[in-house]
Order: structure tokens, then sequence, then C-alpha cells
């Protein structure tokens, strides 16, 4: 009798642990296509093309953020700003001509191609631009969009020359007068800059810096000496970012993961592994230890929907180091940042629509 109770115990044991092994099995698979890598093709396109295509010729609501000399500054915003007056904002205008510049690119034979280019010919123009020189040179507004703005403004004019088609050709001549002084306006900035700016929205410095080294890197090399130099200066030193502390309620940028990306891209890589494992200790082998998903309550809350931004700048940045270091551990987290606000940021909340498709493509683009 008791060598059949020993007998059945062990058949109830190795089954039970067997029905655990295949429970484990299936949540694992479950778990990668949950957090399977973004991929930028014509479905994925038309989801995100729309969101820039219908904002960058739409003037209101629209915040303008502007210093009034007197009362000829009240003007509509297609007035001031005729090349990026859409998608509520300055910057957000720009990265949405960035976003639909960049489908074209990765997709030429786009079904929307025709429509999309009829938009981008009309705002970038000669005459549009020079317009908005104006209102940079403006005595009252020689800050404006310093450096948030300024980033992604070379970021669209990058794509462009990269890019070396008559049509790019075309509308980067017409960009060129404020690509230009938007160089000259980082290189005059940043010398005078001693301190970094660590938050996570638009003023922060290893953001700007990042997007601009990008520029700088092919097509601009004094600004390129010059951002090397800042951000050794810095940032070089830096240990035990707080990256626990994040994020911040209002934040769509990680501080610690934006200056991560941006000394990825200035020190060599046995340098770089160094820096990062003092600056985050022990994040390389277990990143997840370290970041949560940022959770979004309010989508119609401009705000609060920035964590939504947040989740896909985190990605870009992970996959940024995550592929320079081949750290599938950094990836597979950029994944799960990833597919959570892309899979509500069809909210039909102008609050995000008016500027998330970019963090999303940007954020595509870097998964490879």
């Amino acid at each position: 009798m008791k060598k059949i109770v020993i007998i059945v115990f062990i058949i109830i044991f190795t089954c039970s642990c067997k029905k655990i092994s295949q429970e484990k099995t299936v949540a694992k698979t479950q778990n990668e296509t949950m957090y399977s890598k973004p991929v930028l093709n014509f479905k994925s396109a038309n989801y995100l093309y729309h969101f820039a295509f219908e904002c960058i010729d739409q003037e209101y609501p629209n915040k303008l953020g502007q210093v009034l000399g007197d009362a000829t500054y009240l003007k509509e915003p297609s007035e001031l700003h005729p090349a990026f007056y859409g998608c509520f904002d300055w910057h957000s205008s720009v990265h949405g001509h960035w976003t639909l510049l960049n489908v074209l690119r990765e997709l030429p034979n786009f079904e929307h191609k025709e429509a999309i280019w009829k938009k981008l010919n009309a705002n970038i123009t000669k005459e549009n631009i020079l317009k908005e020189v104006a209102y940079f040179d403006d005595v009252h507004n020689k800050t404006f969009e310093r450096t948030y703005g300024w980033a992604w403004l070379l970021k669209v004019s990058e794509t462009l020359q990269d890019w070396n088609t008559p049509e790019a050709i075309k509308l980067n001549d017409n960009l060129k007068p404020l690509v230009d002084l938007i160089e000259k306006k980082y290189i005059e900035f940043l010398p005078k800059l001693n301190y970094p700016i660590r938050v996570g929205e638009h003023p922060n410095t290893a953001f700007g810096m990042s997007f601009a080294l990008d520029y700088a890197k092919k097509y601009a090399p004094e600004l390129e000496t010059i951002i090397i130099e800042k951000a050794t200066a810095y940032y070089l030193t830096d240990k035990e970012c707080p990256i626990t502390w994040e994020p911040g309620g209002f934040d769509f940028l990680s501080p610690c993961l934006q200056e991560a990306a941006l000394m990825l891209k200035v020190l060599p890589n046995k340098e770089y592994t160094v820096w990062l494992d003092a600056f985050l200790p022990g994040f390389r082998n277990n990143p997840a230890a370290y970041l949560e998903v940022a959770e979004v309550t309010d989508r119609s809350d401009g705000k609060l929907a920035h964590l939504d931004g947040l989740n896909f700048s985190r990605a870009w940045c992970l996959y940024e180091i995550g592929n320079a270091l081949d750290n599938k551990k950094m990836i597979q987290l950029a994944n799960k940042h990833f597919n959570y606000s892309y899979k509500k940021m069809d909210s039909g909340e102008y609050a995000g629509a008016h500027w998330l498709a970019s963090f999303v493509l940007y954020a595509m683009l870097k998964s490879n």
C-alpha cells in the first residue's frame, strides 16, 4: 500500500512540474509576442502618417510661445510662421514635417505620397522660410525654440541632405537659410551655457545636443567640435544617475537615458562601457529593474500625455544603446515601452495626436 501511495505521489508531482513548465513556456511565448520589435511597413506607415499629415496645416488650436514686442506682433500663426504654423506649436509642426519626409524616404511607393508632397512643397518654400528666419532674428524672440525646436529643424535638414533626391534637394535649398541660422545660434549659445539642463521636457540639453550632433557629424564640423567638447565637459564625470527617480509627472524625455544616448555618440565603445557602468551601475545587466513603463491616466491632458512620448523616447535610447552594446535586455525593455504606448496612441485626443507620430517613427527607425 505504501509503495502505491509513493508511486501515485510521483506521478502527480511529475505531471504538476510538466504543467508548470508548459505554463512558463506559454507565458514566455506570449511575453515575446507582446514585446515584439516595431517595424515600419505600409501598414504601420498608414497608421502613423495621418497624425502629421492632418496637423501640419491645422492652424488651431495653437500655442505660439512668442514674446510680444508691441501690438504689431499680434498676428495669425500662419502669418508669423508660414512654414511651420500647424500641429499646435512650432516644434511639433517641424517634427511633423520630419515624420512625413521619413515615411516617404523609407517607403518610396507609399500610397499617399502625392498628397504628402503637395503639402510639404506648399509649406517649405523660399518665401516662407525667409519669414521664419525674420522671426528668429527678431530682437524679442532670438531664443525662440531653444534648443528643442532647433534640434528638430536640424533633423529635417539631415533627412533631406541624406536623401539627396531632386525633391529633397529642392526642399533643403529652401530650408537652408533657417538651418544656417540655427547652426549659428547653437554655436553662439553652447559656449555660454556653463551648466547642462537636466529636465525631462523641452530644454533638456542632452537631447538637443544628441540630435544636433547627428546632423553636425555629417554637415557642420564646427558645431560637431563644440557639441563634443561641451558634452565631455557636462557629462564625462557624471556618476550614479538617479534613474529610479524617473519619471517626473510631465516628462517626455528621460534625463538619464538622454545623457547616456548622447555619450554613446561621443565616446569610443570601450570607454563608453566604463562610463555607462559608473553612470548607471547595474543597468546593463538588468535594465528592467530600474525602469517601469510610464502609465498615462488622461490623454486629453497635454502634460499627462507627455508620458506616452517618454515611453517612445526611452525606447529609442534603449535601442541605440542596446544595439551598440549587443544588449538584448535593453532591446526587450525598449520593445515593452514602445508597445505599451503604440497600442494606445490613437486615442482621438489632439493633445498627443499632434506630435506623437514623430516619436513613434524615430523609435521605429532606431530599433534596427
